[in-house]
C-alpha cells in the first residue's frame, strides 16, 4: 500500500462526491423509515481561514435540531487525552527505526525550516503525527475548521455534542498500512510540494463551489491504486454510519458532521442512506 499520507490529505481537506452532478450540496436533509427529520453535512476538517465560510443553511440545520453528531466527541476533554496517547509509538520504539539516513534527513530539514523543530521532537510518533504536521505546514495559512465551528454553534445553544467513533478505533484505521511505507508516501510527497499546493487549491476551489462531480472525480483518483485502503478509510465506516444514524435519529432530530470524503460515490453515506430506505434530499440557498 502505498497512499496513507494520500488518504490522510483527502481525509484532511475532505473531499467528496455524490450519486449525481445536479445534487451538489454540502448540506443534506435525512428523512422517513422510522427517523426524526435530520441532517448530514460534509465538513472541511481544516481549511485556509480565509476560504472559510460558514453559511446560513448550516446554521440553520444546527438550529433545527436537538444533538449534534461528529466523527468524534471533539468536545470531550479526555478525547484530546487519548489522541496524544495513542499518537505514540509503542514503548522504547522509534520512529527514526522505519526510515533510512536520507528520509530521517529529508523529515528533519523539512520539519525544521516549517516548523521550527526537527525529528527529534517527533522520534517518539507514529508517523500519522508527522503526515498531519506536514499536511498543514503545506497548506501555508492560518486554517479554520468546521468541527470547531460546529461544536462553537452547537453549545452556545446548549446542545450535546457525541461521537460516532471513539479515538482508538479512529486512530486504528492508520494502521492498515505498515510504518515504513507510511514515510515513503511523505517523503514522495515532499518530493513534489509543488503538486500537492496545487493539488489542496483545486479542492479548496471545489468544495466552495460545491461543485460535486469535481470533487468525486478528485477522490477516486486519490484511492486508485489502493482500493483496499479506500474500504477501510471510507467505505467500511460509512457503511457502519448508516445503522448508527438510523439509531441515534430514531428519538430526536440530529446533525451529523462528518468528513466530505464521506459522502459519495455508490458506498458513500448519501446513497447507503438511500438504499437503506431513508429519503435524502439536499438543501441548497
Amino acid at each position: 500500500m502505498k497512499n496513507t499520507f494520500k488518504a490522510f490529505v483527502a481525509l484532511i481537506l475532505s473531499t467528496f462526491s455524490l450519486v449525481a452532478q445536479e445534487e451538489s450540496s454540502l448540506l443534506w436533509k435525512v428523512e422517513g423509515n422510522g427517523i426524526k427529520p435530520s441532517y448530514v453535512f460534509g465538513t472541511f476538517h481544516l481549511i485556509p481561514e480565509e476560504d472559510f465560510e460558514f453559511k446560513d443553511k448550516v446554521d440553520k440545520a444546527i438550529k433545527d435540531t436537538e444533538i449534534t453528531v461528529l466523527e468524534l466527541d471533539m468536545d470531550d476533554p479526555q478525547m484530546m487525552v487519548s489522541m496524544q496517547k495513542l499518537a505514540q509509538l509503542e514503548d522504547g520504539k522509534k520512529l527514526s527505526s522505519y526510515m533510512d539516513e536520507e528520509e530521517y534527513k529529508i523529515l528533519d530539514t523539512y520539519l525544521t525550516e516549517h516548523m521550527g523543530v526537527g525529528m527529534a521532537a517527533f522520534n517518539t510518533f507514529k508517523p500519522f503525527t508527522v503526515s498531519s504536521m506536514i499536511t498543514i505546514s503545506m497548506m501555508g495559512k492560518q486554517t479554520k475548521s468546521y468541527e470547531t465551528e460546529i461544536i462553537a454553534r452547537t453549545k452556545a445553544a446548549q446542545k450535546e455534542v457525541i461521537g460516532l467513533e471513539t479515538p482508538e478505533f479512529q486512530i486504528g484505521v492508520f494502521e492498515v498500512q505498515p510504518y515504513d511505507e507510511q514515510i515513503d508516501q511523505v517523503i514522495e510527497y515532499l518530493e513534489d510540494e509543488e503538486k500537492v499546493a496545487t493539488m489542496f487549491d483545486d479542492m479548496i476551489s471545489k468544495y466552495k463551489k460545491e461543485d460535486i462531480q469535481g470533487l468525486y472525480s478528485a477522490m477516486n483518483e486519490t484511492f486508485e491504486m489502493d482500493p483496499a485502503l479506500q474500504k477501510a478509510l471510507l467505505d467500511d465506516r460509512n457503511i457502519d454510519w448508516i445503522g448508527k444514524i438510523g439509531t441515534i435519529s430514531k428519538d430526536q432530530k440530529v446533525f451529523y458532521g462528518v468528513g466530505a470524503g464521506h459522502l459519495g460515490g455508490d458506498q458513500g453515506v448519501i446513497n447507503l442512506l438511500r438504499k437503506a430506505g431513508y429519503t435524502v434530499t439536499p438543501i441548497v440557498e
